[in-house]
């Protein structure tokens, strides 16, 4: 043999021995799908396709379908193959995941796992906008009776609102309903014994300080029916983006404290959803249907409370 042949003999072992030095086994963690190519698997990962070579091998289990997801050892191939979708992978051994066994491995090894937490804040604010609804009902014998004098008396309602509210207030009808007051008795016909008209007026005004004032006054003017009182925020953007970005930040600060106690670190957040928006609830002025000229009435403004969750998921690396 010459000395050509023997060096080119110890220049292909040394190729082979370090093309096996260099193949090393790896572990992925991803779903089985179906390729373009006929009969062709891949194992799809969060980052990125494995082609299986050898599927074949692992189709008679009963396990091995579209979106199992599957744990592979095996090794790349530099290969050519049709479509050439995904890295070629020769798998050595394929196993079905368990459904708790939540965690994917990366190529180079790295364990990962997603975690969902939920986030959630409450922001208060100081309202700067009130809504009182004020009925006037009213009930007599006869529907045109009823009505005639439930237009007088709302009429004479208004009048006093305008009046109170100040300039800047809006009052505006809320309602307005004409019905026959009815009697049941058992085995007999129905009877209507009367009519009742009922006028809704609602007054939304900015100064807060008039609330107890207009309430005062319409009942001098003939309100027997207080609905209820409601305090908003006419410009609500601003506390309920306060109150986003604070349970987007909790849901965060619970994914990282998960991911120290598994000695891991958070990677990348996979998914954010807000759960919704809580409005505030609205104050409620007791309903009465006979009020008298008495003492002032107080109406003491709190703040109103803003919740707001967010749902978010985490990718973790162990």
């Amino acid at each position: 043999m010459s000395k050509v042949q023997i060096t080119l003999s110890a220049i292909a072992l040394l190729t082979i021995l370090a093309a096996t030095a260099l193949a090393k086994d790896i572990t992925v963690r991803g779903k089985l799908q179906k390729t373009v190519e006929t009969g062709g698997w891949l194992i799809v990962t969060d980052k990125q396709k494995y082609l299986i070579l050898n599927a074949r091998k692992f189709q008679d289990e009963k396990w091995f379908k579209e979106g199992s997801a599957v744990e592979a050892t095996g090794e790349t191939k530099e290969v050519m193959t049709i479509f050439m979708e995904g890295t070629p992978f020769e798998v050595h051994s394929l196993r079905p995941l368990a459904e708790n066994e939540s965690a994917t491995a990366s190529a180079d090894g790295t364990r990962l796992t997603r975690v969902m937490v939920i986030g959630d804040s409450m922001v208060r604010a100081q309202p700067d906008t009130a809504a009182v609804s004020l009925s006037v009902v009213t009930q007599k014998k006869g529907a045109l009776e009823a009505q005639q004098e439930n237009a007088s008396k709302t009429d004479a309602v208004i009048r006093a609102l305008k009046a109170a509210a100040g300039a800047n207030a809006e009052i505006k009808t809320g309602g307005y309903s004409l019905q026959p007051q009815r009697v049941y008795r058992e085995g007999q016909p129905t009877v209507i014994t009367g009519f009742e008209a009922r006028n809704t007026v609602t007054v939304s005004l900015s100064d807060l300080s008039r609330v107890g004032t207009i309430i005062d006054a319409a009942a001098q003017a003939g309100v027997n029916d207080v609905g209820g009182i409601e305090f908003t925020l006419r410009q609500d953007r601003p506390a309920r983006d306060r109150a986003l970005g604070e349970a987007t930040r909790e849901a965060i600060s619970k994914a990282q404290v998960i991911a120290q106690a598994l000695n891991g670190k958070v990677t990348r957040i996979v998914e954010v959803q807000e759960q919704g928006f809580q409005p505030p609830r609205p104050l409620e002025y007791e309903r009465t249907t006979a009020m008298a000229n008495v003492a002032a009435t107080p109406i003491i403004v709190g703040s109103i409370d803003i919740t707001s969750r967010v749902q978010l998921v985490a990718e973790i690396e162990l």
